[in-house]
């Protein structure tokens, strides 16, 4: 591939096997296109799907992926942890190699274009992709998540950018935009009280104060019968990982309460993962140089 593009639609069925596989077919076998990875969660009731490709090819795929999710997806039935708007919830371009982030923006913008007209799909555009200061962050965009779309899609500030200004009865809303690479981290908790999550959620976030480059909310693993912080790093560069770790460590003591594990949702950038190395092994000016299937794939 001259031009790599990856992509990181997030559609909202992480339960029904056979639904999840008719999606993720929309991405198998296609030239030009490499499905990574693909990761579903029943309590979140999301699927997250990790593909890479070059942009025409990488376009189609996607735009099969998410007619797939419109015939498939009842969001009038769909119950779930995460904040959700659409079927397809939300699909992000990130520039890999030789394309730029506005060649991103306009990929975002056909792909919006095509699936609002084929089917009738309200879309907004979204982080670098976004045609108004106040539609940049998801959550604001999400606000109000698909039971209150109807009447939020009839104000004049949020009229979308493609499609219709009524939502899709049974598949909603999507945001599609363009922005660098993030990881999507969750910590668990040895409690099942959502207040306690939801509180250090809001002591690590950014928006409430915490750390730059942060998103998080509370989420109950009812299955385990814990709970989760759940985030997005925008900037694993700025904010590492081992950061927010400890930080969420600190805030979950207030509470009696302990960190039990972590996870990384999709994929996650080797860099990410090497700085959290580095801090908790106390390595000392070590170099990606110095891993061998780096060396090896090079």
């Amino acid at each position: 591939m001259k031009k790599i593009v990856q992509c990181v639609p997030n559609f909202s069925e992480g339960r029904d096997k056979d639904k999840i596989e008719k999606i993720v077919n929309s991405f198998r076998g296609k030239e030009g296109v490499k499905l990574l990875d693909y990761s579903s969660d029943e309590d979140h009731n999301r699927m997250v799907v990790t593909v890479v490709g070059e942009p025409e090819a990488l376009k189609d795929a996607v735009i099969e992926a998410m007619g797939v999710a419109i015939s498939e997806i009842d969001m009038t039935k769909h119950e779930g942890q995460h904040p959700r708007m659409g079927a397809t919830d939300v699909v992000p371009f990130i520039p890999i190699k030789n394309v730029s982030m506005d060649e991103a923006i306009e990929l975002a913008k056909a792909v919006a274009k095509e699936v609002s007209e084929r089917h009738g799909l309200p879309i907004y555009l979204y982080e670098k992709a976004a045609t108004s200061k106040e539609r940049e962050n998801l959550a604001k965009v999400r606000k109000g998540q698909f039971e209150g779309m109807a009447e939020k899609i009839k104000e004049i500030n949020w009229k979308p950018d493609y499609g219709p200004d009524s939502i899709h009865k049974t598949a909603g809303v999507t945001a599609i935009g363009a922005r660098t690479a993030l990881v999507a981290f969750n910590v668990n908790l040895d409690t099942n009280n959502l207040e306690i999550a939801n509180k250090i959620a809001k002591n690590v976030r950014h928006i409430s104060g915490g750390l730059r480059f942060c998103k998080g909310m509370g989420v109950a693993l009812e299955d385990r019968g814990i709970v989760q912080v759940s985030m997005n790093m925008t900037n694993f560069e700025k904010t590492p990982l081992y950061r927010v770790f400890e930080l969420i460590k600190i805030e979950a003591k207030r509470y009696g309460v302990n960190v039990v594990g972590s996870e990384v949702i999709g994929l996650v950038p080797m860099d990410a993962l090497i700085a959290t190395a580095e801090y908790y092994l106390g390595i000392e000016e070590f170099s990606t140089e110095q891993v061998l299937e780096k060396r090896v794939m090079e």
